[in-house]
């Protein structure tokens, strides 16, 4: 598998996972209780890119896997994702819901969902993951596009900003 390719087997999507999971708790082992909980210039401390991470791997199992509503899947009222996701909205009221956690409870959150999803996917075949998330829709992209995007892609994406805050000086 080349870095620009998704995984075309079960072992190289764990593979991906694992790697983009280990970075991200190598980081967060590097940060002490100050840094976890200082936030970057958008307001963000790395406690709260976690929190984000774990909701959104919630998100995952729940509407994405299970094919709950998402509404009920996010607790929020059923015209905050009815039609389009209005994601900043989604995202701020995720952000409210855990602000206010312990580092402590996070992790702990953080780490009991990724096993969840590991133990999902172990027992997904990976065929089903190449099949059209939305099949109604034509265009709709297969539903590993979700996980990775949930998974290896969203710790990738919240570990390279704990990074550039970390490096730049604003996580103290």
């Amino acid at each position: 598998m080349t870095d620009n390719s998704q995984p075309q087997t079960k072992e190289e999507l764990f593979s991906l996972i694992a790697r983009e999971w280990d970075l991200l708790l190598a980081l967060v082992a590097k940060l002490d209780e100050k840094q976890m909980s200082t936030p970057d210039a958008g307001g963000w401390s790395p406690k709260d890119n976690l929190a984000h991470i774990a909701e959104w791997m919630k998100i995952l199992l729940g509407y994405h896997l299970d094919n709950r509503p998402s509404h009920e899947v996010i607790g929020v009222a059923p015209e905050v994702t009815a039609a389009d996701w209005d994601y900043n909205r989604i995202n701020q009221i995720l952000f409210g819901r855990n602000r206010d956690r312990s580092i402590e409870d996070v992790l702990g959150g953080l780490k009991s969902v990724h096993a969840r999803v590991i133990e999902r996917l172990e027992s997904t075949p990976f065929e089903e993951l190449l099949k059209p998330r939305f099949p109604e829709h034509s265009d709709s992209p297969p539903l590993l596009g979700y996980v990775l995007g949930n998974t290896s892609g969203h710790f990738e994406e919240h570990r390279e900003n704990m990074e550039k805050a970390l490096a730049g000086g604003e996580l103290g």
